[in-house]
């Protein structure tokens, strides 16, 4: 701290470098910051985990269907208190670009998912409503939508078999709002009657996408999917019981290792971090270098003007870089609050910013390390000859 002042007037003397230097830098932090939130919201499974929730899905793939009948059979497992099952159902609105996440959804759905906030009325004009679709309030005010709406959906996957069409007409009978912030990507979603689309789709009926299994005791989960599994065992049509976070974090993996792939973004931004202060330490030394042999002639020592150039390069990267951390963590919930909650970035916590604070350290000490190694071995009669 002593030699602090000769620091600052050091980095301030080419104020125009400097600064670009430090938006560099932020940048660079900013986005470790925002991407290390996306790793971590990936590797969480999810907002929507619930604890006592199985998924029975296909062992060989997502997109492969399992019997209706193996509803009952999973039902009838001890520990097993309450079943349901949705199938995926991909489509857009209008135009390519609205891509809508709808799910057809069996009966007691909404017990196993009381997260939706599904009123009893709603569930009930589901259900009885053939042609009826619940749509989530963040989607239903996007583009306008209200209960009594016809809603065409162009379907990707699916043709409707009594038109032989992919337009399919559903009926809006309730607009639902999560009642948690947490869970409002769920408003996203569009919800349909599972009965009338088994009853409608062209490939065939009798077939559910994934069984959800509510457990009396989440103590015992495991032994639960180990019995609910051997069902199906040998069988064309196996299964894979995980819970819920688990089941997220597969389908989530199926985009590729968000972890490798953070990683080698970073790693690209901050070995081009490098290349950039590093050039800039080492042409601030270049140029003072008359000043750091008076320095070195009025008594500072070779340690002292090591020193000096060594903090000097620190300090450069820790202004940029706790800059940069705390704009990402004033962005993380802009970002989810207009994402309308599908994007759940988690604050930067302590140990994001101690990783981050560590590599601020060790890129500042890689780049200033030769630039003050450089001013240390620096002789007095040779740079005050210029040579």
């Amino acid at each position: 701290m002593k030699y602090l002042h000769l620091i600052r007037a050091a980095l301030m003397r080419r104020k125009t470098r400097t600064v670009l230097t430090i938006l560099s830098v932020l940048a660079a932090f900013l986005l470790f910051g925002l991407l290390d939130g996306v790793r971590v919201a990936f590797n969480s499974g999810g907002t929507l985990a619930g604890v006592d929730r199985l998924v029975v899905a296909s062992r060989f793939s997502i997109i492969q269907s399992l019997p209706e009948s193996l509803v009952n059979r999973v039902a009838a497992v001890p520990g097993v208190k309450l079943t349901t099952w949705a199938n995926w159902f991909g489509g857009y609105y209008r135009e390519q670009k609205n891509q809508m996440i709808i799910f057809a959804i069996g009966p007691d759905y909404f017990q196993a998912y009381p997260d939706y906030g599904v009123t009893p009325a709603m569930a009930d004009a589901l259900a009885t409503t053939r042609t009826g679709v619940l749509a989530g309030k963040a989607v239903a005010d996007r583009f306008g939508w209200k209960t009594g709406d016809k809603l065409p959906i162009m379907g990707s996957i699916f043709p409707n078999k009594s038109t032989g069409e992919t337009t399919w007409t559903f009926d809006i009978v309730g607009v639902f709002q999560a009642p948690q912030a947490a869970n409002r990507a769920l408003e996203q979603q569009i919800l349909l009657n599972w009965k009338y689309f088994d009853e409608a789709n062209a490939y065939g009926g009798g077939q559910v996408g994934w069984i959800v299994a509510k457990v009396a005791d989440p103590k015992h989960s495991a032994e639960i999917a180990q019995a609910i599994d051997a069902l199906s065992a040998n069988s064309d049509h196996e299964t894979k019981t995980q819970t819920e976070q688990e089941f997220n974090l597969s389908f989530a993996r199926q985009i590729g290792d968000i972890g490798l792939i953070v990683t080698a973004i970073i790693g690209a931004v901050f070995f081009t971090l490098m290349l950039l202060t590093g050039n800039t330490m080492a042409q601030a030394v270049r140029e003072r270098i008359p000043e750091l042999a008076t320095l070195k002639t009025i008594g500072f020592t070779d340690a002292q003007v090591l020193a000096l150039v060594f903090g000097e390069s620190v300090l450069l990267i820790l202004i940029g870089g706790l800059l940069g951390l705390a704009l990402a963590t004033l962005l993380m919930p802009i970002v989810t609050e207009a994402s309308g909650g599908m994007i759940q970035l988690p604050p930067i916590g302590s140990r994001s910013w101690g990783m981050g604070i560590a590599l601020m350290i060790a890129v500042g000490a890689i780049v200033g390390i030769l630039p003050a190694w450089r001013a240390m071995r620096l002789r007095v009669v040779d740079a005050l000859a210029g040579r």
